[in-house]
């Protein structure tokens, strides 16, 4: 082991010993997270209109305080953004996250306080590092660079009280500066709106660097690396970059992405880590490489409760503490947070697979949904683009499903979109383009992902014969009732069942 390893070890190994806790005291970590979070947040306006100074448990908790979604904080998030302080958590909130919309917005700006920053955001990569060194003790990551692909919003400023940006531009403005020895490509680069722009000035600076880890989104960087290859005609990253060893994912599922990834780095000797994080909050790190679920990170600033999805919808259901939950039920995950979110349902679906200590496997989203490249295209996005499509083409819609095409080598990613139409458009192509910019008003990070063709190419929409639904419901024995046809998936198990009847 390096000099350099053994004093980062020395300094990862207080850290370690209280990740080690939570398998002992899982439930006491998260009692005193509570309750530092209410005390807190006792004197802002949220906290005073609970009357958070008289909770004394977390019973109470529940009975008092709502669940929450995006358009229930949105009147205080379009205060905070104007400057007002004290109203959600303590201060003036500078940063906010802009991610995916709801049903009534195209984005969403969730606050990033200075506490979730710095307790939540920023501690999750020190600790993703440490427990990759703790299980990979003669690994190099620290001798070389670490490559970063940043988001495709950089910081904006919204007024003279808060900057906007998607949350990877947000943290690379906020780290150490000591990072820069470690990280590629510079900040300038990082932060370069225009994607294509970044990816030329990242090959550009990089390729004769020493790149060990890289972290981020599987689909962006297959974009690059497939540019990587194009540009210096190598057959693989390993003759690019040889001593890369890990890449630190996360935001899509990294199934379907797999196996391009052995193909563009062919060693045994790669690692692959999972983390759980998003705007709201870092939630998961794959501490154990030969398990594919996460660790549940606990000291973070964020309490954990667990709505069971089988009574999602219903008009009470119950929400249950990480003492309450059980081994492989499927939950709707409710935070509180530092950030000044309160028993907000951030849409993803879990279901706890350890206790003592706690870990979590990604099970879905609380509704139908593509986020197969990061786009989270949800069902109202859907149902009014394909509306405005109808509306342009004189088309009427009888039946539709959609999910995605994974990137190949030879093809890039996109959405493919099975119809059976009522009245059909008179160009099919005039419908697809009218469906793709209707997708784009609506959802920003669709949006993104379709700039310049860069991850996503244009919808694929094939035109089903009339019967092809009917008879597909009737295969799988759903005619009638209750049953819906699925209008979205993020596998293609919908649409490669349809193929065989088109």
């Amino acid at each position: 082991m390096s000099l350099i390893n053994s004093l980062i070890n020395w300094f990862n190994l207080k850290r370690i010993y209280q990740m080690e806790l939570y398998r002992e005291h899982p439930h006491e970590i998260q009692r005193e997270v509570f309750f530092e979070l209410l005390n807190k947040s006792a004197n802002t306006e949220w906290g005073k209109k609970y009357d958070y100074k008289e909770i004394s448990s977390e019973e109470q908790f529940k009975e008092r305080v709502p669940v929450q979604n995006y358009n229930d904080i949105k009147p205080y998030i379009e205060r905070l953004r104007k400057g007002e302080k004290d109203l959600l958590w303590p201060g003036e909130v500078k940063w906010f996250a802009k991610s995916s919309g709801t049903t009534s917005d195209k984005s969403k700006y969730i606050p990033i306080t200075k506490n979730s920053l710095e307790d939540c955001h920023l501690r999750g990569p020190k600790d993703v590092f440490a427990l990759y060194i703790r299980n990979n003790p003669s690994t190099k990551v620290m001798k070389g660079k670490s490559l970063t692909l940043g988001g495709s919003h950089r910081v904006n400023n919204f007024n003279n009280n808060s900057i906007y940006g998607d949350l990877s531009a947000i943290l690379i403005e906020n780290v150490p500066l000591w990072t820069d020895f470690i990280r590629t490509p510079s900040i300038e680069i990082a932060l370069i709106e225009e994607f294509e722009e970044k990816i030329d000035k990242i090959i550009e600076s990089s390729l004769d660097l020493n790149v060990i880890s890289f972290a981020g989104v599987p689909s962006w960087y297959l974009v690059l690396f497939k540019k990587v290859l194009e540009v210096t005609g190598k057959n693989n990253i390993l003759e690019v970059w040889p001593n890369i060893e890990v890449f630190i994912h996360g935001g899509v599922n990294f199934n379907p992405y797999r196996d391009q990834y052995r193909k563009l780095i062919p060693s045994d000797q790669m690692h692959y880590m999972e983390t759980y994080n998003a705007s709201e909050g870092f939630f998961g790190i794959q501490d154990n490489p030969h398990r594919d679920d996460m660790l549940l990170m606990l000291d973070y600033g964020i309490y954990y409760e667990f709505i069971p999805m089988d009574e999602w919808g219903q008009e009470n259901p119950r929400l249950l503490s990480i003492s309450e939950v059980e081994i492989n039920k499927n939950y709707a995950l409710v935070i509180s947070t530092n950030a000044g979110l309160w028993r907000y349902v951030i849409g993803d679906t879990v279901k706890v697979t350890c206790k003592f200590p706690y870990k979590i496997k990604i099970t879905g989203r609380t509704k139908h949904f593509i986020n197969a490249f990061g786009e989270e295209v949800i069902i109202d996005n859907a149902e009014k683009a394909i509306k405005i499509a109808c509306d342009r083409t004189g088309a009427i819609v009888h039946e539709y499903t959609a999910g995605p095409v994974f990137m190949g080598d030879n093809q890039k990613g996109a959405h493919q979109w099975i119809i059976e139409f009522e009245k059909e458009p008179s160009e099919l192509d005039h419908f697809t383009m009218a469906l793709d910019n209707a997708l784009k008003s609506l959802n920003s990070d669709y949006e993104a992902k379709r700039h310049k063709n860069m991850a996503l190419e244009k919808p694929h929409v094939l035109n089903a014969k009339k019967g092809t639904f009917y008879n597909w419901m009737k295969q799988r024995g759903k005619i009638g009732g209750q049953n819906k046809i699925p209008r979205l998936a993020n596998d293609r198990k919908y649409l490669d069942e349809l193929l065989k009847l088109i």
